[in-house]
């Protein structure tokens, strides 16, 4: 725009650029969560408390229409690491056809404002909403980018020390559980996080 061109990140991410048109505005995160009229339901925050901080995964607002096979392997990645996961599915249609293992809750939303800081990795597709809460969260990262600004979000992830990435077309389980595993027993992740 001629008059104003908004930046929707955090100077955390990145600072004005010598090469960004002169009227540009960093604003920092766009952070959205729905309504708080809409209360989390009871099986959520009923299994938050009765346990260990799980791993969350979640695709943001519009990559769970694509999901594919990234609950499964999520499952399987926490399974062979004894963790528990809360899987927020979006839809319905990314639940798993089997029933789900102990320790393992989904949901199709829950507010990132409250699940984020009560996680012990955040496993997430680098959207910049869902970059900016999981910073806000101070939780460690893996970040699982599919395509327009989430690879650039991923690497400056990488580049403050608070995550790990991992290319959409490798989220294999045995990948999944090294990086992961790198998460939880590098204590400068959580550190920087």
């Amino acid at each position: 725009s001629p008059t104003l061109v908004l930046a929707l990140f955090s100077k955390v991410l990145a600072e004005l650029q010598p090469d960004f048109p002169a009227n540009t505005l960093v604003t920092g995160f766009p952070f959205y969560d729905r309504s708080d009229a809409q209360q989390p339901p009871s099986e959520l925050l009923k299994f938050l408390d009765e346990g260990e901080p799980p791993i969350l995964f979640t695709l943001g607002s519009s990559l769970v229409w694509i999901a594919q096979d990234f609950y499964r392997v999520s499952i399987e990645a926490a399974q062979r690491l004894g963790k528990r996961a809360l899987l927020l599915i979006g839809d319905k249609r990314n639940l798993p056809q089997t029933k789900l293992p102990d320790g393992i809750a989904a949901f199709d939303y829950a507010p990132h404002r409250l699940v984020m800081p009560r996680a012990s990795v955040i496993v997430h597709q680098g959207g910049i909403g869902t970059t900016g809460q999981a910073l806000r969260a101070g939780r460690p990262m893996l970040v699982i980018p599919f395509g327009q600004d989430q690879p650039d979000n991923a690497r400056r992830c990488v580049r403050l020390g608070v995550g790990r990435t991992l290319p959409w077309r490798r989220y294999t389980t045995p990948r999944v559980v090294h990086e992961l595993s790198r998460l939880f027993n590098e204590p400068a992740y959580s550190e920087h996080a």
